[in-house]
């Protein structure tokens, strides 16, 4: 048998080259259009997604706490964490607000009063303002419960390019699905910074202490 290729071997042999070359592209091609529908499907419907949340620009909002009405303005020249999220969430908003209460406790006094954690229920019809007031009690880093009528909480999601579906449809004890960012918003109102949920405390504590993040 002869080592060396023929004409027609070596002709052979490079129509199975390109064969496979097309196959490789083609199926590079097929998935590069799946990933750019599942991306685009995904932000369309992810509580977590938007193109750009106008809080950015400045937000503003009034909900209710035990104490009566309270206002973003009520903070003005304070930065101040909000979290979405209720009171009989079962592990990511206790997993987080857990994380911010560890960084929280390693403030000094001085560096506390110079934030303002707060937690807005989007489960109004369980959570009450005085609900929101013991559970806020439970993670002992001053934090204020807040909630307000749909309308307003939906209103806010938005500004904050976030969102929420209350799933009333699973019966009394429903669950709430979500976005799990801690939204930081400067002194002059403005959101500058979305922690995504599992942010560690040594990260929080980081920025709490940041005070040249305006």
């Amino acid at each position: 048998m002869s080592i060396f290729m023929t004409k027609s071997t070596r002709k052979k042999n490079k129509l199975k080259l390109k064969s496979k070359l097309f196959m490789i592209v083609s199926g590079l091609l097929v998935l590069g259009m799946v990933l750019f529908a599942f991306n685009s499907l995904t932000k369309k419907n992810h509580p977590s997604f938007t193109d750009q949340p106008s809080a950015y620009n400045g937000l503003s909002f009034s909900l209710q706490s035990d104490q009566g009405q309270v206002s973003l303005k009520d903070f003005a020249g304070k930065r101040v964490y909000l979290y979405l999220g209720y009171t009989f969430c079962p592990d990511i908003c206790p997993t987080n607000l857990g994380n911010l209460s560890l960084a929280y406790q390693q403030l000094t006094l001085k560096e506390k009063e110079a934030i303002q954690i707060i937690f807005v229920s989007v489960d109004p019809d369980r959570d009450t303002p005085k609900r929101l007031a013991q559970y806020a009690g439970y993670f002992d880093m001053n934090m204020l419960g807040l909630t307000g009528t749909p309308t307003q909480l939906k209103a806010l999601a938005k500004d904050l390019g976030a969102a929420f579906v209350v799933n009333k449809q699973e019966g009394k004890h429903y669950s709430v699905d979500h976005s799990a960012f801690t939204y930081l918003i400067n002194p002059e109102g403005k959101l500058i910074k979305m922690f995504p949920h599992g942010t560690t405390p040594k990260l929080f504590l980081q920025s709490f202490q940041n005070t040249s993040v305006k």
